[in-house]
């Protein structure tokens, strides 16, 4: 008898892509979305960035290197959602944004405040690059023709981002599904399921997929969920895969909530979704670098905090970091 093959997973489709079962619904209306897409094309707003938000280059550079070099598991929080994280021996950047504009035009569309605490030119040699999903804020194409080591650096993305990677010369790339694993040197990093959607054009919408993370060495168990909104999945996922040692908490663009509520967490959510999880700390991501959507750029961080301790969390196991700083997981 011929083979039958296996069925198809609920998050593909003939067209693309789709999210978890009893994941909020993307349900804005036309009404909603023009006057949001004007602002935030036109909209050229002066924020007020608090002293010591970004730390000078210099010492950013300093305590990474000395963390790196006594064979620590670090972060260091580049900005937005990209950090270098060192795990293993290994040095992993994680959805790179490191130029000015987070759209395809330059000029028009989102632009950084707060530039990256580490200068590509200045990162350290990566390992491994990580993506979350496509969007510009997450998935550079200026970073990525500017990022030395095409030959060797490893490229883990989800199901159809690639291309992106393959058309600025990097050699190694590998596409993940949900569920699947790959193994590297002393590493696993497993494909797991994510509240977003995916566009790079106006014609691609959710063609490729969008994921979250579990990076695994050294004793050690992160979770990086790029952009995701949040729904029972991650009780799922603590349950399949917890407990972790971190969640890269993302607690900014929440707002209009008729528009952000089904692909991003406010920061109450985000610490839930910690707790799901079985995260024994959190850091605080997706905030801070570029206006991308309402709510008063600081405000993330200022609701984060209380929203963490009310769950259990004390200070030291809710971490807000400066843009440049690096902290010791061991």
């Amino acid at each position: 008898m011929p083979e039958v093959p296996p069925p198809r997973p609920l998050h593909h489709t003939d067209w693309g892509f789709v999210n978890p079962p009893g994941s909020p619904v993307r349900d804005h209306g036309i009404a909603d979305f023009v006057p949001f897409f004007a602002r935030r094309i036109t909209a050229r707003p002066v924020i007020d960035v608090p002293e010591g938000h970004v730390l000078p280059e210099a010492e950013a550079i300093g305590a990474m290197t000395r963390a790196h070099a006594e064979g620590r598991t670090a972060i260091t929080w580049i900005g937005h959602s990209t950090f270098l994280v060192r795990i293993a021996g290994l040095t992993i950047l994680t959805d790179p944004y490191l130029t000015e504009w987070a759209t395809p035009i330059p000029g028009l569309g989102p632009k950084r405040y707060a530039p990256p605490g580490i200068a590509i030119e200045r990162l350290p040699p990566i390992d491994i690059v990580i993506v979350s999903h496509n969007h510009y804020d997450h998935l550079d194409a200026k970073t990525l023709e500017r990022l030395p080591g095409k030959d060797r650096v490893q490229v883990i993305v989800p199901l159809g981002v690639g291309e992106v990677f393959a058309k600025r010369g990097f050699a190694n790339i590998r596409e993940l599904d949900w569920g699947d694993t790959t193994a590297l040197g002393p590493l696993t990093i497993t494909a797991l399921p994510a509240i977003h959607w995916s566009r790079r054009t106006a014609a691609d919408e959710n063609r490729t997929l969008w994921a979250s993370f579990k990076i695994e060495g050294a004793g050690r168990k992160l979770f990086f969920p790029g952009d995701t909104g949040y729904g029972p999945v991650f009780a799922k996922i603590g349950q399949e895969h917890g407990p972790f040692d971190l969640l890269f908490a993302p607690i900014g663009s929440y707002e209009p909530k008729v528009i952000m509520h089904a692909s991003h967490t406010t920061p109450e959510q985000a610490v839930q979704l910690g707790r799901d999880i079985g995260a024994k700390r959190l850091v605080a991501m997706h905030w801070g670098t570029v206006v991308l959507t309402d709510e008063p750029q600081f405000e993330p961080p200022e609701r984060f905090r209380p929203a963490a301790r009310a769950a259990g969390y004390k200070d030291d196991e809710a971490w807000l970091l400066k843009i440049g700083e690096t902290r010791i997981l061991d």
